[in-house]
Formats: C-alpha cells, structure tokens, sequence
C-alpha cells in the first residue's frame, strides 16, 4: 500500500458515521508553551477537529508520546478535489514492496493495525470516526526514539497567547471540538458552528497588570497540590483569554455521590464584579453548599455559556444533573437547554424576588406591591390558583404590561413553587419569604476585591468549607440530635440521616401537632385523598386555617402531598406525616428515605480524621497524600547539588524497599 492514495471516487457506505457514542468527548488544551501537547488523551471515535491538520498534528503528538511515529496511509479526494476522508496509521503498518537492490534495506514495518480514521462532516470540521489503538510491535513510551513525522511537532498553526504585555506573549497551539453529551446529542461547535464567529469576537478577559500571571500562579499551584486538578483556558482570535474554568479532584468526586441538583451562580457577572466568577454548587448531606467548578467568563454572550457548561459536563463525564438552578438571564437559559436539554431548569426564587423589588422601585405602593407578590408567589399551591391570584395583584398594583412582569410571567413554570413540586431540588430552591441565595464565596469576594486577592483567598475558603463538613461528619458520627418528642418518625431519621437533615425534619414532626381534623375527602380506586386542616402563620396578618389535600396508596405506602416539600427539601411534610401516622404507621416508608442524607454513608472524597487525617484503606486519599509528601520532597531537593543527591539517594533507597529499582538514575 502506497503512503498516499488519491480515491477520485466517493467510498460508499461508511457506517461510521452513524457510530453510537456513549459519554462525553472532546479536546480542549494539552499544549506547552513550546506549541506541543503534553500528555494528550488517546483518540476515540467522535472527537472532531478544525481541520485535516489538526487531527494529524493531534495524532501526531499522541504518537510521540506513546512512542511510535505516523504516517498518511490514505486520503479519499471528491472529484472537486476537495478531501474529505483520511486514515493515519503508525508507521510501522503494511509492507514495503521487495527490492531488487543489490543491498536491500532491511524490512522495518511489521503490519501494524495501529490507526485513525476521520473524514468531513456536514459542519466542515474532521471526526474521528474508527480507531485501533493497539500495536504489533513493542511501543517505549518517553524513549526518545525519533520518528520522521516527530520533526514537525510544534510546526504549523500557531496562535500567539497574549497576557500582560509583549514580554509575556507565549506560542500556543488550539485543540478545541465539539462535545458530545451523554445521550449522544451532537454538541455545538465553541469555535464557531451552529453560532458563529464565535473566535472573532473581541471580548477579552479585562486583565490589570500581572493578572495573567496571577491566574498561570494560581493554576500551578493548585496542578502542584492535586494532580487531578482540571483546567481549561479558552482564546479569542488574538490569543488573549477569553474564558477559563477550573475545578479539583475533590469536587470531581464529590459529584458522584450529589449529581442530581446543581446551581450555577452567576451573580458575580450580573452585579459587575471585579472578578467575573461563576461558580457550579451542589449541596452535601449535611445541606451546606458544596462547590463543583469555577469559571470566568468575559462576557454574558450564549457562546460563553455554552462553552463554560461543555467544559464542565466533560470535567464531570458526561454526567448532567437531573436539575439545574440558575439566575433569571435568557443567554444562560438557552445555553442549559442547548448542553442539558434533559435537565429540569429552575431559577432561584429568591434572587427572582429580590429583583422584582429593585425594578419596580420607582413605584409609589413598593411596600403593598411586595407583601401581595409574596403571597401571590408563596400561598398558593396550585397552577390555576397562582395565576387567577397573579393576574388580580397586577392588575389592582397597575404593573401588568411592565416588560419586567411580563417576562417573569411567561417563564413562570421555572421559578413558581406551584409549578416545581415534581422536580427534586434538595432543598436548593430557597421557599421561605426572607431566605436568600449565598454565595459560595461569602465573606472571600466582594464586588471591589481584586482578581489577585482572590486567588490568594480561594485557598482559604475551600478549607473552611471543608472543614465545616468535616465537623458535621463528625458531630453526625458521633451523636444524634437531641429529640424534642418521642415520635417514631423522628426517631427513625435520626439514627440515619445527618443531625442537620435529622433537626430540619424535626420542625416537620413538631408542625404535625398544628395540624388538625385529618379527614378522608373521597376514595379512587387504592388512592385515598385525605384533607388536613393547618393552623398556618401569614405574615402581616392573624394565623388561618388552610387545607392540605394528601393523596395516599396504602398498597404501595406512597403518599403525596400538595405542598411538595418532599421534593423541595428532600424529606416528608407535616401534613403527609399526619396521613401516614393516622393510618398506625410507625416508621417513614423505605421509598422517603434517601441515600443522599445518611450519615453512614463512606464518601471517598471526605478524609477520615480519626486517622490521621488519612483513609488508609482508600487508595484515592494514600494517593494525594503521598503525591503531596512527595512534591515537597521534590521542592527541597532541586535547592542545591548536595540536596539533589541526598533526595536521590534517599528516593533510591524507598524504591530498593518497594523492589522497584530497575532504571532508576541513581544505579546507572
């Protein structure tokens, strides 16, 4: 076979266009600042490119990496002359044809099947679309053999990353591609695509002097203390940063166990902050906010957005949340539906409220406008009895054609109480009238702190939210919360959820004896609907008596109450708690019970402090603690010759202890 083939004919049917793709790929920047891809992910079938240089160059790193050069085996060309299908094969693929040379050279290529397949999509970018990654032969990775097609390596396109100023411009080589999400959706191409000129906007992160450097600080620091620290870095046509995320291996995992609501905060962008943070929270199983990712963004374009919310599902995996939490912003909205079309998409209410009053603040009845919204949003349960309440408080407060209102009213299904009680929120939606969203960096970053005194704080403020879980661990290990009545429901919750969990459904269990004359309503088929009258606090006015209906299978033990706070908060109401304990359950059915609550639960990414600091039977903690002592190690001995020599030979004696000798420096 001929290193290159010219097919002026189409190939027929290729299957692998259609090829299932499961999980998340992509390519985003494993480039040095030599214009070389340092430890670049192995190719798989789905991975897209710019153009037909790009997969070679990115294949070609690849190769050098593993050891074993390339070279083009063919490429299929329409008759208008343009490729559109190409195949990369390792060097040693095929046979060279018999010499008749006096002095043949002797045969080098063993048939190798090692290859790559790729061709045009509809979107002119290049997918990848059949690998074979094994070989035939022996593969050294890091040999430093040199293969002709290595000489290229950091040639072609390169694009220059400025930061501060010339003295800090950097050659940086882009991969960046479509991402694939896990139902196998075909993503939106960040560098253009369905959106376009998506790298020729201007926008710039608004760097001062030495920012740029900061960030490059921050990101090796945080690489040097946890080696599954991920980050991507995304440029303008320029080369300057427009957009960056970031998150550590705690949070990769942590998600694992709590992927099933997150909320993006975007307050940072909406308020003007110096630093133009977003940040991606989840909520343990204590009930505090835990953080997931962090990004910048230099605009609030969708085309950021949606390029900050691919990077995130391919840091988490493919994964997506089943429900989404953001602030009240069109682009944000259409960028979740694009990269989580299947996710449930909220807004936080409270934010929602808060604005509501800001808007409206020229109005002479603000205080009347807001007791009214409160009740209108608050009050009531149903979709029908909210709206007919809606349409009477704007029309009577004289604000039904303000643009504002309007729009809140046509999304109404994403922030409402009514029209959410069967998506589960884990408590994150916020239904009390006087709560509000915190940020996760309350206390750390304000509209006026610098991007500097950030990054120095970032630190300190992931620790003192460790800590605060690590004491409820604790606190939750070794005692339960203090019973305020003998309730068998209470008792049952508290030897398996966390004592903070355990005390917010205690106010649950005192609540049921507010709540009077449990009566059957009707009867359809196994379903029982019951009416429980409570005795309810209304601000600004006298309690009243109001009517929760409660559906309840007792066949199945399911119970359902109009009030949704199952669903809201992650445990049962009052008033389905009446229902079942009138019908002489003793314990909350198995079904209400969930796993994201317990306290007995290992979580691999939450240290165990009663040893030390360390798990030593998870292979995750021994990992990053050992990583880490080695890192200082390393640190110590690079300060002079003699401690250089002392850590190598210290380094050899461990390796002689653990019989892994061989090739190491210290006995050659």
């Amino acid at each position: 076979m001929e290193e290159v083939c010219l097919n002026t004919e189409s190939v027929g049917n290729d299957d692998a266009d259609e090829c299932e793709i499961e999980g998340d790929c992509a390519m985003t920047e494993y480039v040095s600042e030599t214009g070389v891809i340092e430890n670049p992910l192995p190719p798989s079938v789905g991975m897209e490119f710019e153009s037909y240089e790009d997969v070679y160059y990115f294949y070609n790193c690849y190769a050098k990496q593993q050891g074993f050069g390339i070279r083009v085996s063919n490429t299929w060309y329409r008759k208008s002359k343009e490729r559109y299908r190409g195949k990369l094969s390792c060097s040693s693929a095929g046979f060279k044809k018999k010499s008749e040379a006096n002095r043949p050279r002797p045969e080098t290529r063993t048939g190798c099947p090692a290859m790559v397949k790729f061709r045009l999509m509809e979107n002119k970018r290049w997918k990848i679309i059949e690998v074979e990654l094994e070989h035939n032969h022996l593969i050294t990775p890091g040999s430093g053999k040199f293969y002709k097609s290595h000489k290229i390596i950091g040639a072609g396109m390169k694009r220059t990353l400025q930061l501060d100023g010339p003295e800090e411009v950097q050659k940086i080589k882009l991969f960046r591609t479509v991402i694939v999400d896990a139902e196998g959706n075909g993503g939106v191409d960040t560098d253009g695509g369905q959106f376009g000129n998506d790298v020729l906007l201007p926008s710039q992160l608004k760097f001062k002097e030495g920012d740029a450097q900061a960030v490059q600080n921050f990101f090796f620091r945080l690489q040097l203390m946890d080696p599954n620290f991920f980050y991507v870095v995304e440029l303008n046509e320029k080369g300057y940063m427009r957009n960056l995320f970031w998150t550590d291996a705690r949070s990769r995992v942590a998600y694992g166990y709590f992927c099933d609501v997150i909320a993006i905060d975007t307050m940072c962008l909406a308020y003007k902050f110096e630093v133009p943070l977003v940040t991606f929270i989840g909520v343990n199983h204590h009930g505090q906010p835990i953080l997931l990712g962090c990004g910048m963004l230099a605009d609030e374009t969708t085309e950021s957005y949606i390029w900050l919310l691919r990077a995130w599902l391919t840091c988490m995996l493919g994964r997506p949340p089943q429900a989404i939490i953001t602030d009240h912003h069109k682009n944000l909205q259409t960028a979740v539906a694009d990269v989580f079309p299947r996710a449930s998409h909220c807004f936080f209410l409270s934010r929602i409220m808060q604005r509501i009053l800001e808007t409206l603040g020229e109005l002479f009845d603000l205080e009347a406008i807001k007791v009214s919204l409160s009740k209108v949003v608050y009050y009531f349960l149903r979709p029908e009895e909210f709206e007919a309440a809606w349409d009477e408080m704007t029309q009577n407060h004289g604000i039904r054609d303000h643009k504002w209102i309007q729009t809140l009213y046509e999304d109404r299904k994403r922030w409402v109480p009514a029209y959410l009680k069967e998506t589960f929120l884990a408590g994150m939606l916020l239904l009390q009238q006087n709560e509000t969203a915190a940020s996760f960096f309350e206390g750390y970053l304000d509209r006026h702190t610098s991007l500097k005194e950030f990054m120095d704080n970032y630190d300190q403020a992931l620790q003192a939210n460790h800590q605060l879980e690590s004491l409820a661990d604790m606190d939750s290990r070794n005692s339960s919360c203090m019973l305020k009545s003998r309730c068998y429901f209470e008792l049952q919750l508290s030897k398996l959820y966390t004592n903070e969990i355990a005390r917010r459904f205690e106010r649950e269990v005192e609540g049921m004896y507010s709540c009077f004359c449990t009566r059957q309503a009707y009867v359809d088929g196994q379903v029982m609907t019951y009416l429980v009258k409570e005795q309810v606090e209304v601000e600004g006015s006298k309690p009243e008596t109001r009517d929760f209906e409660v559906m309840y299978n007792a066949s199945e033990m399911d119970v359902l109450c109009v009030c949704g706070l199952f669903n809201f908060c992650g445990y049962l109401c009052r008033h389905a708690l009446s229902v079942l304990n009138q019908h002489g359950l003793e314990e909350i059915p198995p079904q209400y019970i969930l796993a994201r609550w317990r306290k007995d639960t290992r979580r691999s990414y939450v240290l165990d402090h009663g040893c030390r600091g360390i798990d030593t039977n998870n292979p995750i903690h021994r990992y990053d603690h050992l990583y880490k002592c080695i890192v200082r190690v390393v640190e110590e001995g690079r300060k002079s010759q003699d401690c250089s020599k002392a850590t190598q030979q210290a380094l050899a004696d461990i390796l002689n202890k653990l019989h892994l000798v061989e090739d190491w420096p210290c006995n050659m």
